[in-house]
C-alpha cells in the first residue's frame, strides 16, 4: 500500500523529548496552576474553621460595630491596626505560605525543575502576524476557548445551585445579628467556592491531558525523521538494537499491510518474492506491493499463504522485478507481458479475468 509521506507513525525517541524539553516545550496546563491555588485556598480556610474564623470574626466585628467616626480615634485606629496585622499573621501568612508551596509542586509535578535560558533570547516568529493569525484557529486554541465557556458555565450553574439549595436561610438573613449574618454568609461563599474550585480542578485535569495529548502527536515522527535520527545516533551502541527492533517492525508492518491485498506473489521459488497488485479501477499499470530476499521472502510467501494470495514461481520475472521497481512503483511497460501471463493465470484460478475486472471499471 502507498505511504503517505508525512504520515508522523513512530512515537517520539527519548532524543526527540530531551530536545523538545530544551525548547520548552512540555505538556503544561496553566490552569492546573490556578485552579490548584484556588481549590487549596479554599480547602485551608475551610480546615481551619474556628481558629481563623475567630480571628476573622472579632476583626469584622470591630469595623461593623464600631462607631464610623474613626478618623478622630487614634485608640480604635491602633486597635483596629492590631487586628489586621494579627489577622495576617495567625491566618493569611500560613496560608499563602502553603499555597506557595502548591504552586512549586503543581508546576514540578507537570514539567519537573527547568532551566531554559534559550527562552530568553528573542524570537521573531513570535511575533510574525502569518503565524498568529494561523495559530487563532488552531486546534489548541479552539480547545483552549471551549474550556473558558465550560468554566463560565461551571460557575454560573454551580453557583446557581448552591444559592437555591441555600434559598430559606437567606429569606431568613433579617433574624441574625452583624456577626451571625458575616459568619454565615462567610460559610456559604466558602462550600459555594469550593465546589465551584472542584469542577474546574476537573476541567483543568482534562486540560493537561488535552496538552499531554497534543504534545505527544506533534512529538511523533516520519520515517524519513526517524531514520535521520537513527544516522545521527549511529555511533550510539546502546541504539543499534533498538534501531533493529524498530527497523523489524516498520517492515513487518508494511509487509502486513501489502501481501495480504496484493494480487499475486512471483517467487525465485525460495531466494526472492515479489508481491504484485492490479486494481483496473485506480491503476494505470501493476505495481510492486511488497519485494524481499531471503527471510524476508520467506516471510512474504509465509503472509501470501496464510491469506490466500497465489505464489507463482517466475524465477526470471521474479529477479527482475526485485533488481528494477521499487516497492509501490509500477511495472515498467517492457515486462507487461510476463506480469499480464502471472495476472492472468491468478484470475483463471479465482474463475475470473482480468478483462472483466477491466470493462467492469471502464463501465
Amino acid at each position: 500500500m502507498a505511504e503517505q509521506a508525512g504520515d508522523k507513525k513512530h512515537e517520539a525517541t527519548p532524543h526527540r523529548r530531551d530536545q523538545a524539553r530544551r525548547k520548552g516545550q512540555v505538556a503544561r496546563s496553566q490552569d492546573l496552576v490556578s485552579v490548584s491555588l484556588l481549590f487549596a485556598g479554599i480547602s485551608i480556610l475551610l480546615a481551619l474553621g474556628e481558629y481563623g474564623a475567630g480571628y476573622l470574626t472579632q476583626f469584622s466585628e470591630r469595623i461593623l460595630t464600631e462607631r464610623p467616626a474613626v478618623a478622630a480615634d487614634d485608640t480604635f485606629l491602633r486597635a483596629i491596626g492590631l487586628q489586621v496585622i494579627a489577622v495576617l499573621a495567625l491566618v493569611l501568612l500560613p496560608l499563602m505560605g502553603a499555597l506557595m508551596l502548591v504552586a512549586v509542586l503543581v508546576n514540578l509535578g507537570q514539567t519537573g525543575f527547568m532551566l531554559l535560558p534559550s527562552r530568553l533570547n528573542p524570537d521573531l516568529s513570535r511575533i510574525d502576524p502569518i503565524k498568529g493569525f494561523g495559530r487563532l484557529f488552531s486546534l489548541q486554541n479552539i480547545v483552549r476557548v471551549g474550556f473558558g465557556l465550560a468554566k463560565t458555565a461551571v460557575v454560573a450553574i454551580v453557583a446557581a445551585v448552591a444559592l437555591w439549595q441555600e434559598r430559606d436561610r437567606l429569606l431568613s438573613v433579617g433574624d441574625l445579628s452583624v456577626i451571625q449574618l458575616a459568619g454565615y454568609l462567610t460559610e456559604v461563599t466558602l462550600w459555594t467556592s469550593l465546589k465551584i474550585a472542584a469542577v474546574l480542578l476537573i476541567l483543568a485535569l482534562a486540560d493537561y491531558l488535552f496538552q499531554w495529548w497534543k504534545l505527544e502527536q506533534d512529538l511523533r515522527m516520519t520515517d524519513q525523521e526517524f531514520f535521520d535520527e537513527l544516522k545521527e545516533n549511529q555511533g550510539d551502541p546502546k541504539l543499534k538494537g533498538r534501531r533493529r527492533e524498530l527497523q523489524r517492525e516498520i517492515v513487518n508492518s508494511r509487509l502486513r499491510q501489502a501481501v495480504p491485498a496484493s494480487d499475486a506473489v512471483v517467487s525465485n521459488p525460495t531466494e526472492l518474492a515479489v508481491a504484485i497488485r492490479y486494481d483496473p479501477k485506480t491503476m494505470i499499470a501493476p505495481i510492486v506491493s511488497a519485494k524481499g530476499a531471503g527471510s524476508m521472502a520467506q516471510r512474504i510467501r509465509r503472509l501470501a499463504l496464510e491469506n490466500g494470495v497465489p505464489i507463482v514461481e517466475r524465477k526470471e520475472l521474479a529477479q527482475l522485478l526485485y533488481a528494477e521497481v521499487e516497492v509501490d512503483h509500477p511495472v515498467p511497460m517492457k515486462h507487461y507481458a510476463a506480469v499480464a501471463e502471472v495476472l492472468r493465470y491468478v484470475y483463471e484460478l479465482k474463475g475470473e479475468s482480468p478483462f472483466d475486472e477491466a470493462r467492469r471499471a471502464a463501465s
